[in-house]
């Protein structure tokens, strides 16, 4: 069964990233020991990829010419026209994560869904009840501001804490499983 989850890097005061999406503090950490590997070992289990508009313009304009995920289907949610890399499963929308749901299950193939981000797009999965686990890796840099974890509209449930790992730099990478939500 898939379970979707938001794999993603904040700073220890909450944020994935600066207001204008500068990601120089978190790749300033690129090699630390057990980041490879986790990530990796996350990978294998992935069989479907949703993101957000920001997101894809950050990897289109940061890594051209190389779509990171061949061979993975990878939804992308905005209001932009983008065009897709060439041999890229895109597919581009626009709604509710609730009317996709059971695409990217059908996508994943018995494999997880992969929230690569933004916050604002994970919470609105974490909002409707749809996501199953957070693993966040917490990176030792203090950003004051910028674009928050999940910014979610209330308090959610406890959720349960299935897994913590020491990293190297003093990263702590934490997994979280989401229960008792309604949505």
């Amino acid at each position: 069964m898939s379970s979707v989850q938001y794999y993603v890097a904040s700073s220890l005061d909450g944020f994935i990233a600066t207001a204008d999406d500068d990601l120089a503090w978190l790749l300033q950490f690129d090699g630390f020991e057990g980041g490879k590997e986790s990530y990796e070992s996350f990978m294998a289990g992935v069989g479907c990829i949703v993101m957000g508009g920001s997101t894809y313009q950050w990897l289109m304009e940061h890594e051209p010419g190389n779509w990171p995920y061949p061979g993975t289907p990878c939804w992308v949610f905005t209001h932009h026209e983008f065009a897709a890399p060439p041999g890229a499963d895109i597919t581009f929308v626009r709604g509710d994560v609730r009317e996709f749901a059971d695409d990217f299950t059908r996508d994943a193939a018995g494999r997880n869904v992969w929230v690569v981000g933004g916050g604002e797009l994970a919470a609105q999965f974490a909002d409707a009840g749809l996501l199953d686990e957070l693993i966040v890796s917490i990176i030792p840099v203090v950003l004051g501001h910028g674009k928050r974890l999940l910014p979610m509209n209330g308090p959610t449930p406890p959720l349960e804490l299935t897994d913590s790992r020491t990293q190297g730099r003093g990263i702590v990478e934490l997994r979280y499983r989401f229960g008792g939500q309604s949505a």
